[in-house]
């Protein structure tokens, strides 16, 4: 968690330890039902589809 509202999804290449991809403001609470956490994960496979690794950024350069 982030805050207590809160938190940051965060995508780690294994490789070379950086963060590939961060989501913050995900609205969560110490307690949540299944509900919740469903729409977490949601939200997170959401921004996966729009990610772009770097390295595919580079071929457009």
């Amino acid at each position: 968690m982030d805050a207590p509202g809160s938190m940051v999804a965060r995508l780690f290449d294994r490789a070379s330890g950086e963060t590939m991809i961060a989501i913050a403001g995900i609205p969560c609470a110490t307690v949540m039902n299944a509900a919740d956490v469903e729409r977490i994960i949601e939200a997170v496979e959401d921004e996966l589809e729009c990610f772009i690794p770097p390295v595919a950024l580079k071929s457009y350069a």
